[in-house]
């Protein structure tokens, strides 16, 4: 194991966080091997203030959790200890090993599908061993806060220095036991601005199918990392380029493959998302899958109304069936899915800019975002000029009145009436 010197990695101990130390220096009391691990050492040596840090051991969860009262273990398929620190929760891992371990425990402890996925991965080792079963170099270095040196194992130094995003071990099969190691990938390379080493893209190719074997729950977990980070547009561009895009929205991938007004109104999205992280203003996923998935429900409601159906029923149509097609793929919570059909359901009464409805429509909760989603279905190349200039000018003259009525959570949901009491 390589040691690297503070006057080598140059880290400032004044970042470290001290619930992270602390938890450190409490596990090694207690007899065992602790280390602050991961991305927040490589964001440290990058010149970056992360704002979470994780620690490894070689205490099981359950001795972790005897060690801090009042943590708890989550998780089926990796176990970890989440320890509560004043107001920051600290993510403690076990030393991990390799799940083809000779041990008879591992039998229990391990499991895989056929197809090489790693279904349960709870198999506990060295910390060389550790190191080894991380996914990305940058991402395998170990901080000891006592005597401030680095244990890096796998190079990791080496490749924050050259900028290059490289997978521990042979890509594919480390792509098969976890086909969303192929998302962290790019999410890190967008994010740091690192190059790809060439055996860990070349793999990309053979290997993005296997995205399908993913549960839509955890890739709607993946989304929100991918695309609400403040990088979704490069983001977006390395996924397109190697051809992931499409195992989590098939049909808005096709879309944008055929059009280019499709194609500048997600990117638009996109950028409008990364500013406003940049400038610290609030973000919905919503909005961004709005503008995802709207060359699909535009195209529904088209061939919808193009039939007979009347405009206001096709568009709750279309944003029904394109809703639920998505969340085959990347499941899309309530929270999110019914904001994001009100945006849609939108659109076609901002189009008739109809004067009697025109309060009721300023008022709405949603109205700003479904204008901002018009606006950008404008820049994007649709004949909306019209429309856009109206809501603007109605914006400005009826100030008082924009977003102030309730939301549907707010009148749909009475309070229960008392039960009656029955008369003996």
């Amino acid at each position: 194991m390589k040691v690297v010197t503070a006057d080598q990695h140059q880290i400032d101990p004044s970042l470290i966080s001290k619930a992270a130390g602390d938890i450190v220096k409490k596990l090694r009391k207690a007899g065992f091997d602790a280390y602050i691990v991961g991305g927040a050492i490589r964001d440290l040596m990058l010149g970056g203030h992360p704002k979470d840090f994780d620690v490894a051991t070689d205490a099981t969860p359950e001795q972790v959790r005897n060690i801090f009262k009042g943590s708890r273990i989550i998780g089926r398929r990796f176990q970890i200890v989440h320890v509560r620190a004043g107001r920051e929760i600290i993510e403690v891992t076990t030393f991990r090993g390799h799940h083809d371990s000779p041990e008879e425990t591992t039998a229990q402890q391990s499991k895989q599908s056929s197809k090489g996925l790693l279904l349960r991965d709870n198999v506990y080792g060295s910390l060389e061993d550790d190191a080894a079963r991380r996914d990305l170099t940058v991402n395998a270095m170990y901080y000891d806060p006592v005597a401030h040196t680095v244990l890096d194992q796998m190079n990791g130094v080496a490749d924050i220095h050259a900028r290059l995003i490289r997978i521990i071990g042979d890509p594919k099969t480390r792509y098969r036991e976890d086909p969303v190691r192929m998302l962290r990938v790019l999410r890190f390379s967008a994010k740091l601005q690192f190059d790809l080493e060439s055996d860990t893209e070349y793999a990309l190719d053979d290997c993005g199918a296997l995205l399908s074997e993913i549960p839509a729950a955890r890739l709607f977990d993946e989304f929100l990392k991918l695309f609400l980070a403040g990088y979704a547009r490069s983001t977006f561009g390395l996924l397109d380029q190697h051809g992931l895009f499409q195992y989590l929205f098939p049909e808005p991938a096709h879309a944008l493959s055929k059009s280019d007004e499709a194609r500048k109104l997600v990117l638009s999205a996109m950028e409008s998302t990364d500013r406003r992280i940049a400038a610290d203003k609030p973000v919905t996923p919503a909005f961004l899958l709005a503008a995802i998935l709207w060359p699909v429900v535009e195209h529904r409601y088209k061939m919808l109304t193009k039939a007979g159906e009347h405009p206001v029923p096709a568009m709750h149509s279309a944003g029904q069936q394109i809703t639920a097609e998505a969340c085959l793929h990347i499941a899309i919570p309530k929270r999110f899915s019914i904001p994001m059909r009100e945006m849609w359901e939108f659109q076609p009464k901002l189009e008739r800019m109809q004067p009697k409805k025109l309060k009721d429509i300023l008022a709405s909760r949603r109205f700003r975002a479904a204008y901002d989603l018009l606006l950008l279905r404008r820049d994007a190349g649709a004949e909306l000029s019209e429309a856009c200039d109206f809501w603007t000018e109605q914006q400005v003259t009826h100030a008082d009145i924009v977003g102030t009525a309730p939301s549907k959570a707010e009148y749909e949901a009475p309070k229960r009436r008392p039960r009656r009491r029955r008369r003996p």
